[in-house]
């Protein structure tokens, strides 16, 4: 094997492919990362993949062939080297059991690991449709951020994927709060029907890292279709596949209130500062507590034995006056996630769920993202 690849090219790739390493690989060469350069048609290209048997990843990208093949090296090592090479072309070629990195004066040596006991990458699911990779990433982060982090609950560690027909929807649940995101795509099939239930983490890092496309395509088998139990995902030159967590996803639609006692808009931007400021003396898993009436809520945290602290924003308030607490850190969350200037929180009463969304574009529009957060009990 011998190829030459610009440095950028070269960390970049190396970089995106090595997040799906496991940092325990169950077997030892799972550690590697897979090398081909050239060869069965793509002569001028140079592939790299990794999987751990959860995660696949493989990027694709243009080199300079000198002389075609294939080669398994620690993935770590090459990414913490190609991170580090001056700004110079590398050249790469494979000496027996070694690969030699040449970049300007620096030159590496790698030993190689055996490439026939690499395991095959999953195939991908057959193609279900295509979405816009920044308006993707930024619904997968909305919804992330909700899923829950025990893993003896695999079910909530997991974004809920639902297609129908134009319709995207994703939606995700730690118990203590949900967070819902529509969005529209372009699917191969009018009709086309899925759910699949994604590791979020994998979910929320995958639309992250492909946005260098203008577009992601997403495959996935249609309900009840042959090649269920996988996701993949492909845009920008890099493609990356997801076993699905097993499991019902909680009913959530139902959780979501169909009608409202009140309804308060507050800036945005002041509302996140207010709530940190405040929150600095609750202890932790303590809440925040909001006091809304007409023209104002006050935001106070801490008790007469503690550091207290309160603060008045202006806000519009529709409906009765409303006290309600939150814990600061789901408000947070929910507030950055919104993304607009004008946060409405929407309540039925103080010890039911609120919803918290952006003030819609237009008036009798719904917005498409919620984030429903469960208020914390006020004693007393």
């Amino acid at each position: 094997m011998k190829f030459r690849i610009d440095r950028d090219a070269l960390a970049d790739a190396v970089a995106w492919t090595a997040r799906t390493l496991p940092v325990r690989p169950p077997v030892p060469v799972l550690a590697g990362m897979h090398i081909v350069a050239g060869g069965e048609g793509n002569d001028d290209r140079l592939k790299l993949s990794a999987f751990d048997y959860e995660v696949s990843a493989q990027v694709s990208t243009e080199i300079d062939v000198e002389e075609a093949g294939t080669a398994l090296v620690s993935g770590r090592l090459l990414a913490e080297i190609s991170r580090s090479l001056p700004p110079h072309p590398v050249e790469v070629t494979t000496d027996g059991a070694k690969v030699m990195l040449r970049c300007g004066s620096a030159k590496f040596t790698l030993l190689t690991m055996p490439v026939e006991d690499y395991p095959s990458l999953p195939e991908m699911p057959p193609a279900a449709g295509a979405v816009g990779s920044d308006e993707f990433a930024a619904a997968v982060a909305q919804v992330a951020i909700a899923a829950g982090k025990d893993d003896t609950i695999p079910m909530l560690t997991g974004v809920r994927v639902e297609i129908e027909g134009e319709t995207v929807t994703l939606a995700s649940t730690d118990r203590y709060r949900l967070a819902v995101r529509e969005l529209h795509w372009k699917p191969e099939r009018p009709d086309f029907s899925a759910v699949a239930l994604v590791p979020a983490k994998t979910l929320a890092d995958t639309a992250k890292s492909l946005t260098a496309g203008a577009e992601v395509s997403i495959a996935l088998a249609a309900t009840g279709g042959a090649g269920e139990g996988m996701i993949g995902f492909e845009g920008g030159g890099r493609r990356t596949t997801s076993r699905l967590l097993d499991g019902d996803f909680v009913k959530y639609r139902s959780l979501l209130p169909s009608e409202y006692a009140g309804l308060a808009e507050v800036q945005t931007a002041q509302f996140i500062e207010a709530v940190k400021r405040v929150s600095l003396v609750a202890e932790r898993n303590t809440p925040v507590r909001l006091s809304f009436s007409q023209g104002e809520v006050v935001l106070e945290a801490g008790t007469g034995d503690e550091a207290q602290a309160v603060e008045a924003l202006e806000a519009t308030l529709e409906g009765e006056d409303i006290d309600i607490a939150f814990n600061p850190g789901f408000l947070l969350d929910g507030l950055s996630a919104i993304g607009s200037d004008v946060a409405r929180l929407s309540f039925t009463t103080p010890t039911k769920p609120a919803v918290l969304t952006g003030k819609p574009p237009q008036d009798g529009e719904n917005p498409n993202y919620r984030y429903l957060i469960m208020p914390v009990r006020l004693s007393g």
